[in-house]
């Protein structure tokens, strides 16, 4: 069953009168979580768009960079960013009940926060009221503030990453420290671990942007070692 199709039952609950955080209230366990995570994604990019006053048919194209919606099924997953982009209002509120989902799974609400700003910059631009609305839901999701600036340099024009900090070590750490981060994060980076992490098999896109920037940080503090 797609999982689109899975989110078209949540949507049938809205039909009877549910509101939509009602519906994450139904996603909490496991396999399901797959689901709760693209609601998330779509809840919380709808609203992020709202956020800079213009909703544009971009948003609904990286939406569909990530997911790979099968076309029986755009028009449930259409309903649903519709139903979330209403109005900005209350994203606090469903980024609260996603951060308790998964309170013991901090890499889900990593990889949430990354197609936040996958999606913000769909149309090619930053908006301050974008970067406000990720940074306050990463805040709420309790993810590290270096978190939300690496993954920021990793999308946004400008933003020059910090190899170190991409590679989340220390700036005094030695060169096989580097390697042994590096090696790490690209394991983890892996589809397969992805989608052990309950990411539906549609979002692993997100993993080349992230294998780019872990790279190009380990070539630099290659270079930078190879210059002293």
């Amino acid at each position: 069953m797609s999982i689109w199709t899975r989110i078209a039952e949540a949507l049938s609950a809205l039909a009877k009168g549910e509101g939509l955080s009602a519906i994450f209230e139904n996603f909490k366990s496991p396999p399901e979580k797959s689901v709760a995570f693209t609601i998330a994604v779509i809840a919380l990019g709808a609203k992020m768009a709202k956020a800079d006053g213009e909703v544009t048919r971009d948003e609904v194209i990286a939406f569909r960079q990530v997911f790979q919606i099968p076309p029986e099924d755009e028009a449930q997953a259409g309903k649903l960013f519709d139903l979330a982009r209403t109005d900005v209002a209350g994203y606090d509120i469903y980024a609260a009940k996603i951060a308790r989902m998964f309170e013991n799974d901090s890499d889900i609400l990593h990889d949430l926060i990354e197609g936040l700003f996958h999606i913000s910059m769909a149309d090619g631009h930053y908006h301050p009221a974008e970067d406000a609305f990720i940074e306050d839901v990463s805040r709420i999701f309790g993810l590290p503030p270096q978190i939300f600036t690496c993954l920021r340099s990793r999308y946004v024009p400008g933003a020059a990453p910090d190899p170190y900090s991409v590679l989340e070590i220390d700036h005094n750490a030695d060169l096989d420290a580097a390697r042994k981060a590096w090696k790490r994060m690209v394991r983890e980076a892996h589809p397969d671990n992805l989608i052990a992490r309950g990411l539906p098999a549609e979002a692993i896109a997100l993993a080349n942007t992230r294998l780019i920037t872990i790279n190009n940080a380990w070539d630099e503090i290659q270079q930078t070692h190879e210059a002293a």
